[in-house]
């Protein structure tokens, strides 16, 4: 007979690590090329212009500028770069700078 109680085995003891998941960059804000604006799963939030998704559905800038979200879920960047000719969506709800001579 054994002097000592054995170690029994549990069923608990595991634990996985964090995701991470959510919106990285909100509207207004500045965003790099190649910045993470989005990390989900599945596509909740769809690529617009100048945004990709990546193979894990992470939606990525492709160009520095500012980000723009629409209410139907999609994802816009609206590029500094003045020689990009962009949208006609992204010009919406600006206030264009006129001049009163």
């Amino acid at each position: 007979m054994a002097h000592k109680k054995g170690q029994g085995s549990t069923k608990n003891g595991r634990d996985s690590n964090p995701q991470y998941l959510g919106i990285k960059l909100y509207d207004g804000e500045r965003a790099n090329s190649g910045s993470i604006i989005v990390r989900q799963r599945g596509t909740r939030f769809k690529p617009g212009f100048m945004v990709k998704r990546g193979s894990d559905d992470t939606l990525f800038s492709l160009c520095e500028g500012t980000v723009v979200w629409k209410s139907n879920g999609s994802v816009h960047v609206d590029p500094d770069d003045g020689s990009i000719a962009k949208p006609f969506y992204l010009y919406q709800g600006k206030k264009q700078a006129t001049a009163n001579a």
